[in-house]
């Protein structure tokens, strides 16, 4: 379990938290409110043509989406909300990347600064640990959906910048985060079913943990991801197969 694969089954491991819808549809709309402020038309605005693509595949209620669009055009009174970025280290020295969206900086600073000290990591200053990670798309086909050499001609042509094939059941491809799109279109053209796509901040390198460490260090993570100005939690850690199946029971 190293590199962005991990994120799959840290996912399972959190199931319950991830299957509420509320929670789900609070950061999505925080999402498109921000990306409507660069206007509300998605044909226009890639990035909220691709949030929106993300909040059907949830179901999101069409008037939810219209009411954050119309906060983030302005047409529609809301909170004045800022996207934060906070950085710091877990247990072990696992670095984390903590993206959330706010409208209060320093509540919301006061209170993931918390959480780290509560469960045993220290939050850094900006850039103490951003280095360690590069922003990358990357999408993940089923191997018996397409051929490697089809694949591959497919997503080069379209962009992409590394085809990945040492998953025993998957492929990752890497893109830049401005070809993302493209390339994920070129897929969706060719009416192959993608497992994953999302534009996300990957390790360098990762830290293997044991299974106490992993307790302390997805303790800390699940307690991060439930705050509910946090979009996302990014950390450089490994996790063996074997020590995760246990820690699933």
């Amino acid at each position: 379990m190293s590199g962005h694969s991990k994120w799959a089954k840290v996912k399972r491991y959190k199931g319950a938290l991830d299957q509420k819808r509320g929670q789900v549809f609070s950061r999505l709309s925080k999402e498109i409110q921000l990306a409507a402020k660069s206007g509300g038309d998605p044909d226009t605005n890639l990035k909220l043509r691709t949030i929106l693509l993300k909040a059907k595949e949830v179901s999101m209620p069409a008037d939810t989406i219209k009411r954050a669009i119309n906060k983030g055009t302005g047409a529609e009174a809301g909170a004045a909300l800022e996207e934060v970025l906070y950085e710091g280290y877990g247990p072990a020295g696992v670095a984390i990347l903590v993206e959330a969206v706010t409208d209060n900086r320093n509540r919301t600073a006061a209170d993931i600064r918390s959480i780290f000290s509560k469960y045993g990591g220290n939050m850094g200053e900006s850039g103490s640990v951003g280095f360690l990670f590069d922003k990358k798309g990357l999408i993940t086909v089923k191997k018996d959906a397409i051929g490697e050499d089809e694949l591959m001609g497919l997503v080069l042509d379209a962009g992409a910048e590394d085809l990945k094939t040492d998953k025993d059941d998957v492929y990752e491809v890497v893109t830049p985060p401005e070809a993302f799109e493209k390339v994920k279109k070129s897929l969706e053209d060719k009416k192959i079913a993608l497992e994953s796509g999302e534009v996300a901040l990957i390790p360098k390198t990762t830290v293997p943990l044991d299974q106490k460490k992993a307790e302390s260090v997805l303790k800390l993570y699940d307690m991060l991801d439930e705050h509910d100005d946090v979009q996302n939690v990014h950390a450089n850690f490994e996790i063996s197969d074997e020590i995760m199946a246990k820690l699933e029971r």
